[in-house]
Formats: structure tokens, C-alpha cells, sequence
């Protein structure tokens, strides 16, 4: 008897707990989620705008029109807003007091590419997302042909920009031509070459030592281009609309110049016979004077100078060939 007592005692209190849990559970379910129980978390390290949380409870208001607890499907909600191009991840949740919190992570961008006439962000993810109408993150321009599968690399060369105090005020931007990436500078015009996104380290700190040593004591317009792509190499491009280099690039013009042609082996064979007969006349005419008259000195003067003026004529004809 004692038994069949308590487990009718039992069976009693669990009736009456599924009764007090169903009726609580209509009550929950027709409460009203009015805007005051809707919050919207922007959860992000760098602030961003991308996502407005107008736009959020418009979404929220989409997927359950009756406003009612019961009716909300959060599984289809949370989806919906994970599907919005610039949010990263969603957490959607409801508490014991029918209050609706939307916890949501926005992409941050690291770049901002323009390929093929078109602007949009890629993430540290190496993700793209469109830009948007009402907010523009200010962040590192590149531009090119850029591949999907580099976009991490020249994530982390952005990244690795921003935190260097040196490369963040010197460059301002990253263009890519063909298969090599150039530095944009913010001081003159000229650009920084370092060919693919491998040793980026290395080359940064290159071209840092050859602008702490030299390029502080140089005009920044003096140059268009800077390589630091070669190994343990520094290549520099002259600008040629920079008016202090037209000595310099004249110069080179003239060395180039004098490089000798394919047809400069022809000249020396014909010019080679000449200079050695001169040579000879110039020694047969002076051993028959010295000998008939070596006391005479005035004589002797004169024809060592005769000499003297024929040897450079001989070496100017070399020079010119």
C-alpha cells in the first residue's frame, strides 16, 4: 500500500508540473516582441558600419509578421542575417522574459580592391563583400589583376603595413603589373617594385635602410621606381621629367654611345695597318737626321715635337673606333 502511494504521489506532481508548464509556455508563446525587447549587438573589435540595425529589425519584423514569440523560427532568422554579405556570423537567442537578442560580427576589411572596373573589400579571410552605399571603411587600395587564391598574402603585407609605423607613412597603396606588386609612396612619385608577395620582411626592411642611408639626402622626385625585388639588391629607375637629372641621364646617353657597334671589328682591321705605318715613317724619317746632325740641338727640339703631335693623332683614332 505504502508503495502504490507514492507513486500515485508522483504521477500527481508530474501532471500538475506538465500543466504549469504548458500554460506557461502559451503565455510565453503569445507574448508580443515589440522593439523594446529587440537587441541588436554589433560584437567587433574595429568599429564598422556596414550593417545598420534599422535594417536588422526590418529582417526580424520580415520573418515573423504576428510579432508573437511562438511564432518566431530563430533557426531561419539567424540564417537570414548570416546570408547579408558584410556579416560575418549572427547569434540570435530569445531569454526567459521574451526579450529577442541579436548578437551579430560584421567583416572587417583589410583592402579595398579594384579589378576589372569594379570596387569591392576582401576581409583578413581573403572573403569579398561589396561596398557599401552609406559607408566607406578607410582602408589600403590595390589595384590589378589580382588572384582569389593571393588574397590572404596581401592581407597579411596590409597588415604588416599598419603596424609598421615606417611602411604606414610611406605607403599609401599596392598596384599589381602583370606578375609583380608595386608600393605606392606618399612622398614624390615614384613607386616601390617588390615583385611577388614572398620575403615581404626582408624587402620592406631593404628599401627602409636605402631610404634612412641615402633617400633622405635625395629630392623623392628624383626617381621613379625603386627595386628591392632581387635578392640583396637595391635597383633604382631615374625620373626623366625631373630637371636635375638631365645631366645624369645625358651622360648615360653618351656611354651608351660609345659602345661599339656590330660593325666596329670591320673598322679596327682597316684602321690597324694605317697607325703602324705611321709609325714607321715617322721612325725612318728621324734615325737619318739624329745621325747626320746630333750635335745640333735646336734641330732635335723640333723634330721630337713633330713626333709628340703625330703619337696623339695615332691614340685619337683609337678612341674614335
Amino acid at each position: 500500500m505504502k508503495n502504490k502511494y507514492r507513486i500515485l504521489k508522483i504521477v500527481v506532481t508530474v501532471i500538475i508540473l506538465g500543466l504549469l508548464l504548458s500554460f506557461s509556455l502559451k503565455r510565453f508563446s503569445r507574448q508580443q516582441i515589440t522593439d523594446n525587447k529587440i537587441s541588436v549587438k554589433m560584437s567587433e573589435k574595429t568599429p564598422v558600419y556596414f550593417v545598420d540595425e534599422k535594417d536588422i529589425r526590418e529582417i526580424v519584423k520580415k520573418e515573423n509578421p504576428s510579432g508573437k514569440v511562438g511564432d518566431l523560427n530563430i533557426p531561419s532568422l539567424e540564417k537570414k542575417i548570416n546570408a547579408l554579405p558584410a556579416v560575418d556570423s549572427a547569434n540570435v537567442y530569445l531569454n526567459l522574459n521574451g526579450k529577442l537578442n541579436l548578437d551579430i560580427k560584421q567583416r572587417i576589411p583589410v583592402f579595398r580592391l579594384n579589378k576589372d572596373g569594379k570596387d569591392f573589400y576582401v576581409d583578413e579571410k581573403g572573403i569579398e563583400f561589396p561596398i557599401s552605399r552609406t559607408y566607406s571603411h578607410p582602408c589600403m587600395l590595390v589595384t590589378g589583376n589580382v588572384q582569389p587564391d593571393e588574397y590572404e598574402k596581401l592581407a597579411e603585407l596590409v597588415e604588416k603595413i599598419d603596424k609598421d609605423d615606417f611602411s604606414k607613412k610611406f605607403f599609401i597603396g599596392i598596384s599589381k603589373s602583370r606578375d609583380s606588386y608595386n608600393l605606392l609612396t606618399s612622398e614624390g612619385n615614384y613607386r616601390v617594385e617588390i615583385g611577388d608577395l614572398d620575403n615581404i620582411d626582408f624587402k620592406v626592411k631593404g628599401f627602409k635602410t636605402f631610404v634612412e642611408k641615402y633617400l633622405v639626402y635625395q629630392d623623392p622626385q628624383k626617381y621613379s621606381m625603386v627595386s628591392v625585388k632581387y635578392q640583396n639588391q637595391i635597383v633604382t629607375t631615374l625620373n626623366p621629367y625631373f630637371k636635375e637629372n638631365d645631366s645624369l641621364l645625358k651622360a648615360g646617353k653618351l656611354e651608351l654611345a660609345k659602345v661599339p657597334s656590330s660593325t666596329a671589328p670591320v673598322k679596327k682591321q682597316k684602321t690597324k695597318p694605317k697607325t703602324t705605318e705611321t709609325k714607321k715613317n715617322s721612325s725612318a724619317q728621324v734615325k737619318p737626321k739624329e745621325s747626320s746632325k746630333p750635335k745640333e740641338t735646336k734641330k732635335t727640339d723640333k723634330k721630337p715635337t713633330a713626333s709628340a703631335q703625330s703619337k696623339p693623332k695615332q691614340k685619337a683614332k683609337v678612341k674614335i673606333e
